[in-house]
């Protein structure tokens, strides 16, 4: 076996037992309401609102902090888009049924997150641009990539690889945009 293999192996092992202990835990009310807002802001309805207030309130950087925003969104999609294909994994959801969440996969496979990457390309663009804003832009990210775990819609590996590639993502965007203002 490869070193390659042994390290996939004891990912998937480990994600699988963090799923199983998610799938049967009976959340309080409270977290399971925020887990599904969280969710839902991350389908883009955050972003666009977020996009929509930096129109008329964002100042001077508005429209290179949108810009590079909708970049980094958009090359994070194709991204993700292509790494599902390649990748097929299956969902959690999937394999084991979820106690309690009655939210649908918005596609078949699960490896990248594609929520972690959209979220985190924005909220890195946005607090980068807008750096009085960065915790909360990442609090915000980071529930939403939260969400996916406690949803049963991806495994923590998921998660993590999109928040890292949504990270480059936003990073190279950010410097790309602001070399041209």
């Amino acid at each position: 076996m490869t070193v390659a293999r042994a390290v996939w192996n004891q990912i998937q092992s480990n994600d699988y037992r963090l799923m199983k202990r998610v799938h049967r835990w009976r959340a309080p009310r409270w977290i399971r309401l925020f887990m599904i807002y969280a969710t839902r802001l991350g389908d883009g309805w955050l972003w666009y609102a977020i996009g929509l207030i930096l129109v008329f309130f964002g100042g001077p950087s508005r429209f290179p902090a949108i810009g590079s925003a909708g970049l980094a969104a958009l090359l994070g999609i194709m991204f993700f888009r292509f790494l599902k294909q390649v990748s097929k994994r299956p969902r959690p959801c999937e394999l084991e049924p979820h106690c309690w969440s009655m939210i649908l996969p918005p596609d078949q496979f699960s490896f990248p997150s594609g929520h972690s990457i959209t979220a985190f390309a924005v909220a890195i663009v946005l607090g980068l641009f807008y750096p009085e804003f960065l915790l909360c832009l990442l609090f915000a990210a980071a529930s939403i990539a939260v969400s996916r775990i406690i949803l049963g819609m991806h495994f923590l590996s998921d998660v993590i690889a999109g928040s890292a590639i949504g990270t480059l993502l936003g990073l190279t965007c950010f410097h790309f945009f602001a070399a041209i203002r």
